[in-house]
């Protein structure tokens, strides 16, 4: 007699060696699609959804990339979740951890062919990697003390994240906009004091760092272009009641008189509204909403500036940074806080005319004006600049740096195969499997680079195991080379997060011996 099933119709059920190599599998495809990203000669992709439209992306962030794609394998999602915290956590690196994972995974397949068991693996890899960590912990320079070298670790720091991107052509300009941009935060690792701003025109060389705030709105007819010293209400409320606005009531008048006394008795009341907004001193009136001509006229007789219709994240961040709070009720002047800046100016970005606030309370605040051919390549350019962004203000409170290009892989690489070697058991299978996996990092670099990556590694692994080296892969030249000549440098914080994440994702996917499909709820036919 047949076993009784145990799961419905639908549901699946993948055990043991299946399962395992399913989980392999997907996970290895996800790491050999985001490869051919990393590195300063890595490739982009382009993403076209399928959705309306057929908006096209075209990317060389990991997160982003992997992002936008539907998986229905369970471990490739695991992968795609770190790729995503890695984003969120510090911003760049989010491509190593796939790959690095992946790797790690395709060392223990071998492993578990040769019947070594998951759990063994596990631990030796958690041996590893700890390992590693100290490893790296040990060779961190910290410039935190010399200010002079700490910006020039920060500018390192950000031309290397830039080198894999589109910036790549103008790293160092782009690289002075990040870090004068984030020396600005004083420390904060709040990014959004810092607002990017996209116009399409020009080229990538022509965007540039603003102190101050920049709006993207035009100031209205017959008000006044230039505003000094200025105090700014920002509110959210509507502006537009001066015509009859009843929706879905009737009102029954006797003759057409009445309902010109209606629509004056809407205008008084919006004039009285403006006059209490005027009375708050303000000579710049920020609104959400729209504003009508009528309320406008009388905002341009009292000489104030009033804008309308400002998006939401402009409106938040503008109160932010003058240091005024968003208000929608005005009957009581004194609790209303209002902004204040220096200056309020008209300034042209290309075609667009912009609204600029200049001498903003919040000294950190600036506004990075990024311009570029196409919207594709904006969007690009802001992706690459918010990584730098993110790992230099990741970099602002941790300080400590190391080198890059695949150096910090090979000094980890050394620690761990000695631990391997002086570890007894099938652990230290594991040991040097994590190791391997290690390597694999500076070994896609170079092959992305079309360079003859046995041969380099080899050369790495050789300079390495000489005392104190710098030695990384110089991609520009194909050879082995200097880092701390070449200026390559990466934040530690970021390295480590690589470090322990894809160890811990590795080690989630290792675990898995069965794969269980739910079966959909079926939908009652209703009659």
């Amino acid at each position: 007699m047949a076993v009784e099933k145990l799961l419905k119709d639908e549901a699946t059920q993948e055990k043991g060696e299946r399962a395992r190599m399913a989980s392999f599998v997907g996970a290895m495809a996800i790491a050999d699609l985001v490869k051919t990203t990393l590195g300063p000669k890595g490739m982009d992709k382009i993403l076209q959804s399928a959705g309306r439209g057929h908006s096209v992306t075209v990317t060389n962030d990991g997160a982003t990339i992997l992002k936008s794609l539907h998986i229905d394998n369970p471990a490739a999602k695991v992968l795609v979740d770190i790729s995503k915290v890695q984003d969120d956590e510090v911003g760049d690196g989010t491509t190593s951890v796939v790959v690095l994972a992946g790797e790690l995974l395709r060392e223990a397949e071998k492993l578990i062919a040769m019947k070594i068991h998951p759990m063994t693996i596990i631990s030796g890899y958690r041996m590893a990697a700890e390992c590693a960590r100290n490893a790296l912990t040990q060779k961190t320079k910290d410039n935190k003390e010399n200010p002079e070298k700490f910006r020039s670790d920060l500018t390192k720091i950000a031309t290397t994240t830039l080198c894999s991107k589109i910036l790549s052509q103008d790293k160092e300009h782009f690289a002075k906009l990040a870090v004068d941009a984030v020396m600005r935060l004083k420390g904060s690792t709040n990014l959004e004091s810092i607002q990017i701003i996209k116009k399409a025109g020009g080229s990538l060389k022509d965007s540039f760092l603003d102190e101050g705030f920049i709006l993207d709105k035009k100031i209205g007819v017959g008000q006044p272009k230039r505003i000094e010293n200025a105090k700014i209400l920002v509110a959210n409320t509507a502006m537009d009641t001066d015509k009859v606005k009843i929706y879905g009531a009737r009102v029954r008048v006797d003759s057409m008189a009445r309902v010109a006394q209606i629509e004056g008795a809407e205008k008084e009341k919006m004039k009285e509204k403006v006059q209490k907004i005027i009375s708050h001193g303000i000579n710049c009136f920020v609104n959400r909403q729209l504003i009508y001509n009528f309320p406008e006229e009388l905002f341009a007789d009292a000489g104030v500036l009033a804008i309308e219709h400002a998006d939401f994240d402009g409106i938040e961040r503008l109160a932010l940074v003058t240091g005024g709070e968003i208000a929608s009720t005005f009957d009581d002047p004194g609790s209303v806080k209002l902004g204040h800046c220096k200056l309020i100016e008209e300034i042209m970005i290309g075609e667009d005319k912009l609204i600029h606030f200049s001498g903003v309370e919040m000294g950190q605040a600036c506004t990075i004006v990024l311009r570029g051919a196409s919207s594709h390549v904006l969007d690009e350019a802001e992706r690459s600049l918010h990584d730098a962004l993110c790992v230099l203000s990741q970099t602002v409170t941790d300080s400590r740096v190391l080198l890059g290009g695949g150096w910090p892989e090979m000094v980890m690489c050394r620690e761990v195969d000695e631990l391997a070697r002086r570890t007894p058991g099938k652990k230290s299978l594991a040991i040097e499997a994590f190791s391997r996996a290690l390597q694999s990092i500076p070994t896609i670099i170079a092959d992305n680079a079309g360079l003859d990556s046995a041969d380099l590694i080899a050369q790495l692994r050789a300079e390495h195991h000489k005392s104190e080296t710098n030695a990384g892969i110089d991609v520009i030249t194909g050879a082995v080379g200097d880092m701390e000549k070449l200026g390559i440098s990466e934040s530690f914080k970021v390295k480590q997060a690589i470090l322990l994440s894809a160890t811990e994702a590795a080690e989630m996917i290792l675990r898995v011996d069965e794969i269980i499909t739910c079966a959909p709820r079926k939908r009652e036919d209703r009659v």
